[in-house]
Formats: C-alpha cells, sequence, structure tokens
C-alpha cells in the first residue's frame, strides 16, 4: 500500500522516470555505461523503495579499488546534487505527518545516490 502511496504522492514515478531516463543517455557513450547502471539501480529502488534497501555486494565487480574510484568520480560529477535533491525532498516531505514514511524512503534514496557502486538492492526481511 505504501508503495502506491509513494509512486502517487511522494515523488515515486517522477524520480524513477528521472533516473531511468539519465540512466538511458549515460549508456549512450562506453565510458557512461557503469555510471547509466547505477542510475538503473537507483531507479529501481526509487519506484518501488518499501520493503527494499541496499547493501554491500562483496561479489561485484565495482566493490573493490575500481568500486571505489568509480563513486569517487560519481560524487564529484552528481552523487552530491543527487543527494542533495533527496534531502531537500525528504525535508520538505518530513513538515507533513503523512510525508515522515515518504521523508524516511529519500533519505534511504540520498544515502545510495553518494555511493552505488559496490551495492546491490535486496527485498527487506
Amino acid at each position: 500500500m505504501l508503495n502506491i502511496l509513494w509512486i502517487v504522492l511522494g515523488g515515486g514515478i517522477a524520480v524513477c522516470l528521472e533516473y531511468v531516463i539519465g540512466g538511458l543517455l549515460l549508456c549512450l557513450t562506453i565510458v557512461g555505461i557503469p555510471f547509466g547502471l547505477q542510475c538503473m539501480k537507483l531507479g529501481q529502488l526509487a519506484l518501488l523503495p518499501f520493503g527494499h534497501h541496499a547493501e554491500r555486494d562483496p561479489a561485484a565487480v565495482t566493490s573493490g579499488c575500481l568500486g571505489l574510484g568509480l563513486n569517487v568520480l560519481w560524487v564529484v560529477v552528481a552523487g552530491v546534487w543527487i543527494f542533495l535533491s533527496h534531502l531537500a525532498l525528504a525535508l520538505t516531505l518530513a513538515l507533513t505527518v503523512i510525508g515522515i514514511p515518504f521523508a524516511i524512503q529519500h533519505v534511504k534514496l540520498a544515502a545510495l545516490a553518494l555511493a552505488p557502486f559496490g551495492r546491490k538492492v535486496v527485498v527487506s526481511p
């Protein structure tokens, strides 16, 4: 039920479309493919955040030094702006009682937006 309300009221469909369009544009270039895939991961979590979370994936190709370097590049180029936009949405939604669960989800997305490499989206137990 919260995922349906998230899509309609919490901005889930708009945020997901932004991530997917950005990911598709990034995938048009060879260099942008890893970053486009991370945008798709963020879009997946942005569409249905309730009942899902991101956790470290030690088996991922981008989990070691490569992931650290890509995360640093991500933060410098786009991550900080995505983080700040999710934080602003969270603060705005937290002003109302009904918006508090949505604000928590935006904080979760903001944390993932800072370092998406080396993480995977899983269903919460």
